[in-house]
């Protein structure tokens, strides 16, 4: 396996690098604390052709590889958790719904401004009943003239309620006759239509840089033109696309992982207790060794799965490993820097309390750990 990169693949690398860290890493850090999504350095990022990573040119995008995409993550989420996960939504299950499974028309009106970074993505699936049970989604849409009546709540939904959000592209129950398998549609909804209203930002333990909210839909109409892909494989549609998402957030938790290993030794080289730096304590150098060692396996993980993807190879299993294993590497990490850090470590306004803030969602999101056993133990033939 391969997982080196091309020349121009480095440099984006290199340009996430450098803006990750003369940029976000500087400004993001006082959105965390303010709880407001800083959609001036994703707009900057737009600007740069960042936004459109994983869409091909045709469509506004650069075309990365998911080995590429991995990689400039790993960056990006060096410098601030909430500024990567707000990335990396719209980079995947904000924006691949449409690539894959889009028309032309769809592609150019909708998926273009997302690749090109003028406007930001998301996607609708969690409901207050129904989350790691998809199937149990309570949304409804209904054929009517023409076009699609929707009615349904769906929360804990990130990039839909900012200053550059465009709408959502969500999933929701189609009517169907009693004792029928159920359907699903994929539905684009933009942000001004009657009926389509967006809750508070909520405030959660970390990613709090990250706009997420409840969305509520009142007899919301949208033309057939908002149907993406096949009414019949609306679900399909979706796990597709959370297989990539799944990626995304081992990427992440790399990235964080790395973050909080970096902090966690420049404060052991510089601690000094009985007399000399805690780095010369092996309780301390035994902890640093096994998340540097923890995180090395974790990395081959992510790229192994990405690389997969790249080569046309099924990579739901391997996604759903490298998710599972990256994000308990970066929560235990996370623990055991703030652990290194003693006190200090505990109080907000150090960055490894922050990112320990963030590290917990890792484990939830793009589909709770839990749910990655029972992917990988399904691939395994139970």
């Amino acid at each position: 396996m391969d997982f080196s990169l091309n020349e121009s693949e480095h440099e984006l690398v290199a340009l996430c690098r450098d803006f990750a860290q003369k940029e976000i890493a500087p400004r993001a850090p006082l959105a965390w604390e303010e709880a407001r999504c800083p959609t001036d350095l994703l707009r900057e990022m737009g600007e740069l052709g960042l936004l459109g990573m994983l869409i091909p040119e045709e469509w506004g995008g650069i075309g990365m590889s998911t080995i590429g995409f991995v990689a400039a993550m790993e960056q990006i989420g060096l410098a601030d958790q909430s500024v990567a996960a707000a990335w990396q939504a719209h980079s995947t299950i904000g924006s691949l719904p449409l690539y894959l499974f889009g028309n032309d028309v769809q592609r150019e009106r909708w998926l273009r401004p997302l690749a090109e970074g003028s406007v930001l993505g998301a996607f609708g699936l969690t409901e207050p009943d129904a989350g790691s049970d998809a199937r149990g989604i309570r949304t409804r849409a209904a054929s009517r003239d023409g076009g699609w009546l929707i009615n349904g709540r769906k929360t804990f939904i990130s990039n839909a309620g900012t200053d550059m959000s465009f709408g959502v592209t969500l999933l929701a129950r189609i009517e169907t006759a009693e004792g029928e398998t159920p359907k699903f549609a994929t539905l684009v909804v933009e942000k001004d239509t009657p009926g389509f209203t967006v809750g508070p930002k909520m405030l959660g333990i970390g990613w709090r840089g990250l706009d997420t909210r409840d969305l509520y839909l009142d007899d919301v109409w949208v033309p057939d033109d908002h149907l993406v892909g096949d009414p019949n494989l609306g679900l399909t549609q979706f796990l597709r696309t959370l297989e990539v998402g799944r990626i995304s957030i081992a990427a992440l938790s790399l990235s964080l992982t790395q973050a909080v290993l970096d902090m966690a030794t420049a404060y052991a080289l510089q601690r000094v207790q009985f007399g000399q730096p805690i780095s010369k304590f092996q309780a301390v150098q035994f902890k640093l060794a096994d998340i540097a060692t923890e995180l090395e396996a974790a990395r081959w993980l992510t790229y192994r799965a990405a690389y997969l993807r790249d080569t046309g190879q099924p990579f739901h299993k391997e996604a759903a490993m490298a998710k599972l294993k990256a994000s308990r590497v970066a929560t235990w990490a996370a623990s055991e820097a703030v652990q290194i850090h003693g006190g200090v470590g505990y109080m907000l306004e150090t960055p490894v309390a922050r990112f320990y803030c963030d590290s917990k969602v890792l484990e939830i999101g793009e589909g709770t750990n839990e749910i990655q056993h029972l992917v990988i133990a399904r691939a395994l033939g139970c």
